[in-house]
This record gives structure tokens, sequence and C-alpha cells, in this order.
């Protein structure tokens, strides 16, 4: 989330887009480059971003409409173990992504202003909708930042 500067999250999502896709089309030529051994490619890192993009519209929803319930956690290497990112080229990754983007922009943008400050529980800990949306724009450029630095 310090990752977020801005109030106006709406707005620095749909901002966000052409950087994402900027960034990720710089590895066309390599997207199964890994900086490490044992670290993610770089269709696994946009995968991992699709799920989490999912998982967090998800919980948004959940917490938006007052369910209740506590959310469960998420084992991102169990997940990245059971998923098939290799196979997918880079282009139909970021058609996913920005496809589950499109969907939660919606989602959020339709909100009454009340729903956004209705609290839920995710992974253990208490959230907002707002908390939600500021991790779901962090939680991409923290990736972006990675892919910079590491790629």
């Amino acid at each position: 989330m310090n990752l977020v500067r801005e109030t106006d999250l709406l707005s620095a999502m749909q901002a966000q887009a052409p950087v994402t896709q900027t960034t990720f089309l710089t590895f066309a030529d390599r997207p199964h480059h890994r900086y490490a051994p044992g670290k993610w490619t770089v269709r696994q890192v946009l995968g991992h971003m699709s799920d989490t993009e999912r998982i967090f519209g998800y919980r948004s929803l959940s917490i938006a409409r007052g369910d209740a319930a506590p959310l469960p956690g998420v084992k991102q290497d169990e997940w990245m173990a059971n998923s098939d990112f290799g196979i997918s080229s880079l282009e139909d990754l970021l058609a996913g992504f920005q496809a589950a983007r499109t969907s939660n922009l919606y989602l959020l943008c339709h909100l009454p202003e009340a729903a956004w400050e209705r609290r839920g529980v995710a992974s253990g800990h208490t959230v907002t909708v707002r908390a939600l949306a500021y991790m779901l724009l962090g939680h991409e450029r923290a990736h972006l930042e990675v892919l910079r630095e590491k790629y």
C-alpha cells in the first residue's frame, strides 16, 4: 500500500494499465526468463498478478455486499505449482489481467460510498473495501518494480 500515493484510486488504476502493458511487453522476446533459479518466470509473475486481481476483486465484492464470513488466505506457491501460465502467451496473459482489472474497476466504480468503508476479514486480517483497492494497485506496482529492477 505504500506504493500508492494517489487518493483517486480508480483513476490511478485506469492510468496504470498502459504502464503494466508496456513493462510486460519489454519481455515479449523472453517471457520464460527468471532472474534467478527457483524464481518465477515473467509469464508466471503476470499470471500471479491476474490470480491476485481476481482474489482481491472477490474479496472486495464479498465485503462490499456485507458478507461477514472470513475469507481464506492464498498459498501463492501452491497456486503457482498448479498453474499453466508457462503455456500461455504473454499477450494472452496480459488480456486476462486486463479483463480482471476491468471487472474490478466496474465493481468499484459502481459501489455506494458506504460500501468502501465496510469491513471484513481476509487472510486473518480485518480490511475495508478501500484498503483492498489500495492493495490491488500496490500489488501491481510492487511486481512491476521487481520486474524493472531484477529481470
